[in-house]
Formats: structure tokens, sequence, C-alpha cells
């Protein structure tokens, strides 16, 4: 290529320096180069002070800028072309010797183009590209493009050369040339351009840094080092962009939360003015959006050295707002967040636990469980990063509804308590923040789920007692964690180990069926027991197929028969146990299928039965470690439990473990150190040795003689001198584990018969208790003494005599006292009760009519109030011991099926009526009994009816309980019919609908229930229809209403068998029916359908139907169906008071609420919906507020009486509400025992009639029959003018003297309302009551005979309100009762079941 020989711009000759010549295009190449060099050595020496060769050279300069020079396509001649350029800038500074723009630009572009040589630094020529690039740094060439119209573009491609160049093999120089170049155009020009912007800004962008790191560290230098300048220009952009949405500004556009999160990292000052912006941007109706500036704004919030929370609080706060986003995917994001912000941030947790608190009930799933894994994952890392507040909700979500996340929680908390607690990795404070967590983890065995159940075993296996641990570490992490646990949590470890002990019996009881004979029945025994086991495993519907496959599997693999035997037999190892599982999973194992549900299905079985933690070693292990407590040598104190606490529990964990392990303890060591604890004065120390002997010590007769001649003068001590329980475990110890038993039990009545002494009734006890078991376990033996023993002590001299007399009502008048203030005698009675029931149990038969008079002495003792002599030398709190003795006496012998044939209706009446018993406790032991026997399958029936009693509780927690008790016996009774085949033909007995009689039955009997059309009676009537039908109505399971409706119509046409030719006793029986027809036929909307067969009914309490007649009389008033209908009077209009009334009731319209919604509530307020006027269980159930304490005699009752509103417009409503009461009698105008609340405006105050105020004036109004337990009269001054108060008045069932309230005051006022006496009424039912005068207790039995007096009426008992158990597992709670402000109002019998608040 030719070019134009240059000249210089004014004409003048081209002067180079010495030794080069001319230099044109005539030349070679190399040539070229070798006299370029020397003129860029020339102007290298040169400076700007040499004026005469600047003179000289600038025609050279200008020659140098020729298009020869800027477009020679060598680069060698190009890049000294360019030194010698940048060089001319120097010299000539700061003016340069180019005047035209044209050509600046020019030669500012080809020494740009130049500068692409610096990204070789292994090149020959680096050096001059360095030279180059520093000189042009230095002097700040580019600076003089500023003049220039496009400097712009100059710029620009001088920015991405730079940023395209750089490398990890340019050194720090380069690096700091680089930036003196830019910086210097960034900072001393008029403003940075959007386009060059996006040069630098560009490198920022996640996949332009991912390819040019160096390129990246380069900007963000240089952003650093010019961010004053820069940062309007930022600003305008991020305006643009996220403000006015002008997207089409940069190419960058859709990167803006990307270039605000390197920006930030670099100089937060940076984004001053873009921050407010994102507050607005976080406001967007634009999810996707919002979603965006959340992830970011995580980010900039989360990074780890990040204060943009605490310098700008008003962003923080409107970013946490984003917490409770309506979309899901920002809330989530804000979520995961919270971990890192934890972490990196602890100061700010106080500001997320309210966010995270909510967002831990969010509906989404995900979210539940992001919150979940945000809180553990922040603990794991350092527990001091989460509060208490943080624990608490994960402690919550173990029971969320769904399954995932509910195992996230327990899993959660399982690692941390590994961590805290038994790695002790952050010291004792932290162990102890965490220590709740083991009891928590081990309620939730209480849950239904099988899937809550397996996981805490697999916690409980890795977390809690890690099984992989040696023996000895493994049992004192067992030991100690086992004595620091809270009641509950033991139960359900001990629950828990049962449940794996019971799988383990199915599997033994599977094998043996594979060693007998195929056969129809051995297979028809293997499905059962192959559906027991599915039960006990996830998913069981599934579980059913793959245990029939491993069934099938067993039956064709002798050796994997014989491994699972090995596994499940009681010499089985830990380390066997690992061995045979490992076994087992590799014979299943198909290596062609990786996810082999099948496989999962059984190493869930295997799991379950393989005794991985209790083993011959570990049990001795655990025995060492006890007596190391016992010597005082242990570490019980740094455990964080006393010796003698570590002591105790460790005997109690032996004593479970002797049931599911016993031939684990089989070893004279083990036995040694329990003889040991037998000698302790610890009583329940002594008392779980005893047990333990008795579950393990079957060999100790053959094979451990040193061990049983010691052994049996102990328990012969224990069971003459011992405790009560001590006492009952030695009995059955010599019982289970001896051979000549009979000789033992013999050394031990005799001696004991022989020195019962009513006189001393502390000694009694134990003596009793031993007598009782004696007689139990050895009837034939004992059988004759025994009935001497009864006739001539139990009931003559202990039972029938009172000697000890005590302050009527007690020293504090309260209805219960804790067990140490209980009289000795009443405990010797409350033992002698027990003795008589454990001597029939032991007989199961009823030859010598011992059953009938034992039944009638305790019906004597329920209907007496507990005080059988009526001397009155018993207390009131030793009569409810004495009343819950009998009550329970006759649920236990019930349980018996020759005993429960000749328990009468009247007798079964006055057991169920102990539910209602005045004294709390009474109320709930009883309760707990029934419930208990009623969920094993013990009782009959009938006593599932006894619970509809329950609605009457005026303890909302005590309903809750019974509703409770309800929903479990019908599931139990619904899952056996379900299960057992055979029990479709005992129907009668199990079907959960069938107690619908009972119930009727009952409630007919009930001794409130005296006045036929009385509303207030029939409401309750109907409130305890429906708590027992609600339950059952919860499912129309096979047309169960219809059912229910055939059976109640079908009563209608018997007649009562408890007194069939009493008119009076079966219009109740039909009225209660008619009322139990109203609550099917509101409450169901499939009740007119067919009955899927017909209902058989109950020949002991109803009498055969009279097929020549039909009873379709509807027995109540039509005023009483309206009520109950409605819930309110029927109006009084003027058509009403002119035409006749209407054939029927007319129904008002109400709103249905759905059985399922009604099934979830467990408040306890289970009741027909009604209208608003007669619902007052929920405000009053609990209790309103007075100062009174409970079960005290005598109380002064302070009623606090709001003044009601005047307006006149409310004068029509509050006539409405009381248009009923008018029209009953004056006896029968109190409250029930519920509040009833007023329309609007009353002010809840019970207005009374005119015509009455008169008399309430001058003189006290009897009070109305009320429910529950009576106690006996303490003033009699109205009964004594005009009866005999020694004649019977009744079945002895209390009246309540419910308070009277006044007219309403202007003003509040305090009343001092004193105990009402009760006049003698007598009940009208004869057929109702029992003719307990002039009993004959015992007559063919020896038994003494005493004429028995039934109790006159007499004045009300205060109700006791009680803290309720929180479930039917809690123990009963006897301590005193805590004065809660509860209004206690002084009953003589358990009121219904809502309270009255004064």
């Amino acid at each position: 290529m030719a070019f134009p020989q240059p000249k210089s711009a004014d004409g003048k000759i081209i002067i180079y320096p010495p030794g080069v010549k001319e230099i044109t295009d005539k030349i070679s190449n190399d040539e070229l180069v070798k006299r370029l060099k020397m003129v860029v050595k020339t102007f290298m020496d040169m400076d700007q002070d040499s004026e005469d060769e600047k003179q000289q050279y600038l025609p050279l300069a200008l020659h140098l800028a020729s298009e020869f020079f800027l477009r020679n396509p060598n680069k060698d001649v190009r890049l000294l072309v360019a030194c010698c350029l940048a060089d001319i800038f120097r010299i000539y500074a700061p003016e340069a010797p180019y005047t035209s723009h044209d050509k600046l630009k020019d030669i500012f572009m080809f020494i740009t183009r130049q500068l692409k040589g610096l990204e070789d630094t292994k090149s020959p020529q680096f050096n001059r590209y360095f030279y180059l690039l520093e000189n042009l740094a230095w002097v700040k060439s580019y600076n003089i493009c500023f003049e220039l119209e496009d400097c712009n573009e100059i710029f620009i491609q001088l920015f991405r050369t730079l940023f395209s160049v750089i490398n990890n093999s340019h050194n720090q120089k380069v690096q700091m040339h680089m930036l003196d170049l830019m910086s210097s155009i960034i900072m001393e020009g008029d403003g940075v351009t959007q386009d060059l912007l996006d040069s630098i800004l560009i490198n920022l962008i996640p996949a332009h840094k991912n390819m040019n790191k160096q390129a990246y560290d380069l900007a963000k230098v240089l952003l650093k080092r010019t961010a004053q300048t820069i940062e309007p220009c930022i600003a305008s952009f991020f305006n643009q962009v996220l403000v006015l949405g002008k997207s089409s500004v940069s190419d960058l556009s859709e990167h803006v939360f990307d270039l605000i999160m390197e920006l930030f990292a670099i100089d937060p000052h940076l984004l001053l003015s873009v921050m407010p912006q994102l507050e607005f941007k976080l406001k967007s109706n634009d999810g996707e959006e919002r979603l965006a500036v959340v992830r970011l704004l995580a980010k900039l919030f989360g990074a780890k050295d990040s204060e943009l929370a605490t310098q700008n609080r008003p962003l923080w706060q409107c970013f946490l707002g984003r917490f409770n986003d309506i979309h899901v995917p920002v809330r989530l994001e804000c979520v995961k967040f919270a971990s890192h912000c934890l972490m990196n941030h602890p100061d700010l947790a106080k500001d997320l636990t309210e966010y995270l608190k909510v967002r831990s009930h969010d509906p989404e799933e995900a979210i539940r469980h992001d919150v979940i894994v945000t809180i553990i994952t922040a603990g794991k890392k350092d527990l001091s990063l989460v509060n208490d507040q943080l624990l608490g909700f994960v402690r919550e979500r173990t029971l969320d509804k769904r399954w995932r996340v509910r195992k996230e929680a327990m899993m959660g908390l399982a690692q941390l308590y590994k961590k805290y607690c038994l790695h002790a990795e952050a010291g004792k404070e932290a162990a102890q923040k965490v220590n709740w967590i083991k009891d928590k983890l081990l309620h939730i065995y209480y849950q239904n789920s099988i899937d809550d159940k397996l996981l805490v075993e697999k916690i409980f296996a890795q977390y809690l007692v890690p099984h992989n641990l040696e023996t000895e570490e493994r049992m004192k992490c067992l030991y100690y964690l086992y004595a620091s646990l809270d009641p509950n949590a033991v139960k359900a470890l001990n629950e828990m180990w049962k449940c794996q002990n019971m799988l383990r019996s199915h599997v033994r009881e599977l094998l043996d069926l594979h060693k007998q004979p195929a056969s129809e029945a051995n297979n028809t025994a293997m499905f059962a027991k192959l559906m027991a086991i599915a039960k006990n495993l996830p998913d069981p519907g599934k579980a059913q197929d793959f245990m029939k496959k491993f069934n099938q599997v067993l039956g064709d693999d002798e050796r994997l028969r014989a491994q699972l035997e090995l596994l499940i037999s009681p010499a089985c190892s830990c380390k066997q146990a690992e061995v045979c599982v490992r076994e087992i999973t590799r014979k299943l194992a198909n290596p062609k299928q990786p996810t082999n549900p099948f496989l999962e299905m059984v190493k869930f079985l295997l799991e379950r039965i393989a005794p991985v933690h209790i083993d011959s070693e570990a049990i001795s292990s655990l025995v060492k470690l006890m007596n190391k407590s016992i010597e005082g040598t242990a570490d019980d104190e740094e455990e964080g439990v006393t010796p003698d606490s570590a002591i105790r529990a460790g005997l109690e964990l032996l004593k479970v473990l002797s049931f599911t392990h016993p031939t684990s303890f089989h070893s004279s060591e083990t036995y040694e150190s329990l003889l040991q604890c037998l000698k302790m004065e610890d009583d329940k120390v002594a008392e779980a040795a005893i047990q333990i002997f008795r579950n393990t010590g079957h060999k100790i007769e053959t094979d451990l003689l040193q061990i049983r001649s010691t052994l049996i003068p102990i328990l012969h001590q224990k069971a003459k001198r011992g405790t009560p329980r001590q006492a009952k475990q030695a009995v059955h110890c010599i019982h289970a584990i001896f051979t000549n038993k009979e000789v033992q039990l013999a050394q031990i009545f005799e001696p004991l018969s022989k020195s019962l002494n009513a006189d001393t009734p502390e000694q009694l006890i134990t003596p009793l208790v031993s007598l009782g078991h004696i007689a139990m376990l050895a009837p034939d033996q004992f059988a004759s003494p025994m009935k001497s023993v009864v006739a001539n002590f139990i009931v003559k001299d202990l039972l029938m005599n009172d000697r000890v007399c005590q302050f009527p009502g007690g020293k504090n008048g309260k209805l219960w006292t804790p067990n140490e203030e209980v009289s000795p005698e009443v405990l010797a009675k409350v033992q002698a009760i027990k003795l008589l029931v454990r001597w029939l149990l032991g007989m199961k038969n009823n030859q010598s009519k011992s059953a009938n008079s034992t039944l009638r002495l305790l019906s004597a003792m329920l209907v007496s109030e507990g005080d059988l002599t009526e001397q009155k030398k018993i207390s009131k709190s030793d009569m409810s011991r004495l009343r819950l003795a009998a009550g329970c006496a006759i649920l236990k012998l019930a349980q018996e099926p020759c005993y429960h044939e000749i328990i009468t209706p009247e007798q079964f009446q006055l057991c169920a009526l102990v539910i209602n018993d005045e004294c709390y406790q009474v109320r709930q032991i009883f309760a707990l009994k029934l419930h208990k026997a009623l969920g094993k399958l013990l009782l009959p029936l009938e006593y599932m009816a006894v619970f509809a009693l329950c609605a009457k509780d005026p303890v909302k927690e005590r309903r809750a309980h019974a509703r409770q008790c309800l929903l479990k016996n019908i599931s139990i009774r619904r899952e056996y019919i379900k299960q057992n085949p055979m029990a479709h033909e005992k129907l009668l007995s199990l079907l959960p609908e069938y107690v619908v009689p009972y119930t009727v039955h009952l409630l007919a009997h009930d001794p409130d229930f005296t006045k036929t059309q009385d509303i207030e009676q029939l409401r309750d009537i109907k409130e305890c229809l429906w708590f027992m039908l609600e339950v059952l109505m919860t499912k129309n399971e096979n047309n169960s209403h219809a059912f229910i409706r055939k059976m109640v119509e079908n009563i209608k046409q018997t007649k009562d068998a408890q007194a069939p030719d009493d008119g009076k006793m079966n219009e109740k029986l039909y009225i209660v029916c008619d009322v139990a027809l109203i609550v099917i036929t509101t409450k169901s909307t499939t009740y007119n359908l067919d009955s899927p067969k017909d209902p058989v009914l109950p020949t002991k309490f109803f009498t055969p139907p009279d097929k020549d007649s039909s009873n379709n009389k509807c027995y109540l008033s039509d005023e009483a169906k309206t009520l109950l209908l409605t819930g309110k009077p029927k109006p009084a209009t003027v058509l009403g008071a002119v035409n006749k009334p209407l054939s029927a009731a007319g129904r008002r319209p109400q709103d249905r609420t759905p059985v399922l919604e009604m099934g979830s509530n467990i408040s306890g307020n289970s009741e027909p919906s009604s209208p608003p006027p007669n619902r007052g269980r929920e405000q009053n159930s609990e209790a309103p507020e007075t100062e009174i304490s409970e079960n005290e005699e005598n109380p002064v009752i302070l009623l606090t009486v709001v003044p009601a509103k005047t307006e006149k417009k409310d004068e029509p409503v509050r006539n409405k509400e009381m248009s009923s009461e008018q029209s009953l009698p004056p006896q029968t105008s109190t409250e029930r025992g519920k509040k009833r609340t007023a329309p609007a405006g009353s002010e809840n105050i019970q207005q009374i009639p005119e015509e009455r105020k008169s008399e309430e004036s001058t003189a006290p109004v009897p009070p109305k029959a009320r429910r529950g337990r009576p106690p006996k009269a303490v003033s009699e001054s109205n009964t004594a003018k005009n009866s005999d108060p020694n004649k019977a008045a009744g079945r002895g069932r209390k009246r309540v003297a419910a308070s009277q309230e006044g007219p309403a005051e202007p003003e509040t006022t305090n009343v001092k309302v004193p105990k009402q006496q009760e006049t003698n009424v007598k009940r009208a039912s004869a057929q109702r009551q029992m003719d307990l005068q002039r009993i004959q207790v015992l007559d063919s039995d020896g038994y003494s005979v005493m004429d028995l007096e039934s109790t006159p009426e007499s004045s009300a008992e205060e109700l006791d309100l009680f803290k309720s158990c929180e479930s039917s597992q809690n123990e009963v709670d006897n301590t005193k009762l805590a004065e809660r402000g509860f209004l206690k109002v002084r009953r003589k019998s358990m009121p219904k079941g809502r309270r009255q608040r004064l």
C-alpha cells in the first residue's frame, strides 16, 4: 500500500533527530521500525522546558499524525507511533500541536486501539505498551478530548478497551495506571454519560463478573475512587428505570437489581439516592416486581457487614411489612432472608420475631416450613442467635396440621437438643435453654398419627439416646434423661416401649403361626395378625399390602425367618439386633430398584421391633449407675438431678423395662442391687423394687436360692407393715414368683386377720390392702375366713361405726382435702370398701348373695352422702371420699359380668349421679375411672350414658374433658367393630349408637326432672341429650341418624321396665323421647330416611313393645315445643289472641352448623344451636369473679348488680323475655345454674314480675330442685315443724338454693346473701324412691343388721371449682384449690352446664 509523503502543515521542512534518516513510505518495515525507535527515544528524552527542540520537532510531530502512520498495517510501527504521540502530548502540554478536532479524535482513537496490546504480558513489546499506558495516565492526555464534541465516543472506547484487556497476569502498576487514566476522565469531566456509565457497570453484572474477575475488581475500585462524582449519574440512571420505568435508557435496565446489589457491596454511598426509590418499588402493584425488590433488599440487609437496617429505618420497616405480603413467593423470600439476617445481625432478631410469629401461622405450608428451617439453621450455628420466643414458634409447629411441617419442627428441635444438651457444645447455659425439648418431643407421642409416633421413636433412638453410643454411655444418657423428664414425658416414653413390645409380640405370634401346618383357621389368624402389624406402620392401607408380601417372603425364606426370630428373641443383644436388621435389609434389597417402598416399610417395622437400646448388658449398666447414686459417687449433681431423684427415677425406669425386657434382669448382681433398694427408706423406691421382682423373678426360686431366702422375709414384712402400695406389690410378687404361694400367703393372712382393730384405724390400712389382694388372688383358699372377716369386722365394726367425732363440715368446711389431711378412720373405710370389691372379684360369683348385700351397702353409702351411720361425726371432705369410693366400687363390680347382671337400675342411677357430685374432685376422679374402664371395653355400654350428665357440669374444662372421653370411647368401639368380624354378633353391647336408649332412660329418671312441662327442666334434658347426640351424630355412618331416630321412636312404643305401671314415669320417658326427636330433627337432614336395621332395646330398662297399639302422641306442650325449637317463647300477637292456636307449633328457621365443624369444637359448648338469649355457657361456664373460697361451708356471696338501661324502647323486649317465667310457679322461678343472656338494653339483669316482688320482700322463695350430690342438712328449721327429720325424704339427691336476683338497681351495689334454708320437699315419683328404711344390709352372709334411714333434704353446699386436667392422661391433682376469682355459688348439688354470672 502506498501512502503520500507526509508534509508539515506550515510547509516547513521536517527535521529528524540526529542519526535518523527521512521516514517515508519507500523504506522497508524493518528500516521504518528502526528509525521510529530512534524518534521515540528522542521524544522520551525531551521535556516540556526544551522550547527550541519543541519548535524544531513540531513538523515531525505533525508528520507522525499523518494517515501513513495512523493506518500503518504493521503493529510495531503503530506502537512506536503511539508512543511518540503520547510523548508529544506530554511535551507540548497543556496545548496539543494538533488543532483539528477530527485529527485529535483520530489520534486518540488510534492510541486507544494500541492499548489493546496490554493484554499479552508475555509479548516482547509489552514494556512499550506499558510505557504508553503510564505516559497517558501520568499526563492525563485524554483530558484534551473534553473539548471535542464527540469525546464520549473516545472515552467509551477507552473504557471498554481497558476493561477488556485487564487480566490476572497484570501487576498492580498496570491496574493503578488504568485507574488513574479512567478516574481522571470521570472526575474532571462535566459528567458521565449513560453509555460511559454502562461501560463501567456492565462489568458488575454476574455474567460478566464471572467471565473476567479482574475487570470486576477494576470497576469496583474505580467506582469507589469516583463515588462522589459518579453517584448523581448512578442515581439518575436508577431513577429513570425504577421510578419512571424507562427501561430503554440503557441495555442494563433489566439488571438494575443486580447492579444495586453490587454497588451496595462496593460503597453504600453510591446508592444514597436510590434507596428511597426501592421503598417505592416495595409497594408496587406487580407481585413479581415486589419479589425482585424483596430479593435484592434481603441480600442488602442480610449482608454480613451491612448497616443498612440501622441507617435506613424507614426502608427496613417497609421491608418488614413484606412479611405480610399477599403474594406467597414474597412472603417465602422474606422468611428465607430471616435466617441470614439472624446469623449476621443478631441485633435485628427482636424486629424479626413478631413477623416470624405471624408467618409461623401462615396458611401456606411451605412458608411455615421455611420459618422452622430459618430458626433451626440459625440456632444450629449459634444458639444465642435465637431467643426463646423463636424457639417457641418451632415448638408450636410440632403440632402443625401438615406432616412435612411437623417433621421439620421435630427434627430441628432434636438436632438442637443433641448438639447443645448431649454434646454440650455451648456450655450449661445453652443446655438449660433447650432442656425443654426432650419433654416436648416425647409429648408428641400422645398424638394419634402413627407418623408422629414413629418419628418420636426415631428421634429417641438417634438424638435423645443415640443407639450408636457404647453401652455405658448410652445407659448413662438414658438414666439421666429419664430422671429429668416431666411426668407426661415419662408416660409417653413408657407408652413408646409398651407399643414396641406389643409389636414385637405380634411379630412373634406371626412367626409362631408360620410354624403351624397350613389351614384355613391358620390363614385367618395370620391375616388378622398382619392387619394388627400394619396398623402400627405408616399409611396402614399400603402397609397391609406390603406386610402381605413380607409374610410371603417369610414363608418362602427360612433363613429370613430365623433372622427375624433372633431379632425379637429376649436374648437378642443390641449388637446382634443391628446385624439382624442389616441382614434382613440386605436380603430384601433390590439393586435395580433404587427407591423400594416395600423395603422402606419393612425398615419401619424392623426399627420399631429391634432392641437397639436395652439388653442384659444395658440393664447391668443401669443397675451400676443406680448403685453409684446410692453410694453418692455418681455425677448426679453435674447432670442436674439430685441423688434421691436419680435413684427413684432409676428404679422407675427399671420397673418399666421389667415389663418389656424381663429376661434381661436375670442376674445375681441385678437382684442384689434391688434387695438393697428394698431396704431403703424411700417408699417409692422399695415399691418399684418389689414390682421389678414381681415382673422378672420367675426363675429366682430355681436358679437363685440365696436371693429367694433373702427376699421372702422382706416381702412378708412389706405385706404386713409396709405402705399400702408396697403391700399390694408384695402380695402379688409372692403370688407370681413362688410355687408355694399358698403357704406364703397364709403366713401373711392369718396374723393380719387376727390383728384387725378398728380402734387403731391408722394401723388398718396396710392390712386391709394385703387382705383384699390375698382374697382376690386366692379366693378358694381364703373364702371361708375372709367371709368371717367381712361380716364381723369390715361391715360391723368398721363401716357401720364412726368412732372419731369430727367437726361437721370439717375444720374449714371444704368438700375436699389433700390425702395427708384425711382422717385415718376414713382412709381405713375406703380400703374396707376396696377390700369388699376385691373379695367379690376374686369369687366371681354370687352364689352366697354377698354381691347383692354389698351393692345395697354401697348404694346406702351414696344415698347417705357418705355418712352411712348418719351420726354426723364425719366431715364434708371425708364424706366426699366415701362417696367416691362407693361410686368407684360399683364401677369396678360392673366390670364383672356376673355382678353387672344383678346391679339394679336404681343402683346404676345412683352410681351415675356421682359424676354430678357437688365436689369437683369426686366428679373428676370418677369421670377418669369411668373413661378408663370404658376405653378398655370393660364396662357395659350403658355406663357411657353417664357422660350425658356432664352437660350440667358448671366447669367448662370438665365438660370439654367429658366430651373428649365420649369421642375417644366411641372411636374405640367403632374401630373394634371394624377390626373384629365376630363383634357384629355383639352389636347391642358395642355399637355406640345403642347408648341412646340408656341415655333416654337415665335422663327420664333424673331427680331434677320433676315437672314434665317445666321449660327450664326440659332445657336441661335437651342439653344433656345434645351432649351425647352431638358426638354420635358427627358422622352419619350407615345412615346412623335415621337409626337413632328409629330407636327413640321405638322407645315410645314401650314402657319403663323399672316402673311399667307408673303413668307419670312413663310420661317422663316419652317426654325425653320427644325432646330427643326435636334435637335429632333440628340437627340432621337425613333423619327421615329409612333406618338400616330395626333397633333392639335393652329389656332391663324397657318392656317389650305393644304391637297392638301405636304411641304417636307428642307429650310436649306447644309452648314447650316452641321454646325448645326456637329458644324463646312464642310471640303473643293480636291474631294469636283472637284465633285458635295452630295444631303444630311453628319452627323457627335455624342456621345449621355443619356437623363436622361442631365435631372439632372441644370448648364444651356442645348444645343445639339456639338464639342468643339461651346461649350463656361460654361466658358463664368459665366462672365469673367473686371473692369466695371453694368447697367452703356457709360462704357469703357478694353480688354485683349492674344498673340497667331504662330506654323505653327496651321495655317490650324485657317483658317478652319474662313471659315464660311469669307463667311458672314461684318456686321454679330461680335460675337453673346458668345465665340467660338478656336482650339488648337489659344489661343482663333478670326482671322479676311486679306481682311477685312483695312476696320476695317478705319471705324467702323456696328454691328449685337442683342437680347433684347432696350434703347433709345443716339447718332444718323449716322442716322440723312439719316432718320428722329422721324420715326418708327421697333418694338423697341434693338441691341447690339458687341465689335470687332482685329488680335492677339504679347503681351498682354489693349485697350479702346468706345461705338459704330449704324446705323438705318430697319427691312425688314413688318408683324413684329407694326404700332405705330398715334395709337388712347382710343377712345370710353374717352381716350385721342395721336400720338405715335416708337423708332428709338439707341446705346447699358450695360448688367446687377446680382447675380441670387438660387431658385424660393427666394425674389427678389433689392439691389445694388456688383462688382464681371464680364465682362460687353455694350449691347442694352439681348445677347444670352453665354458671350464673352475678
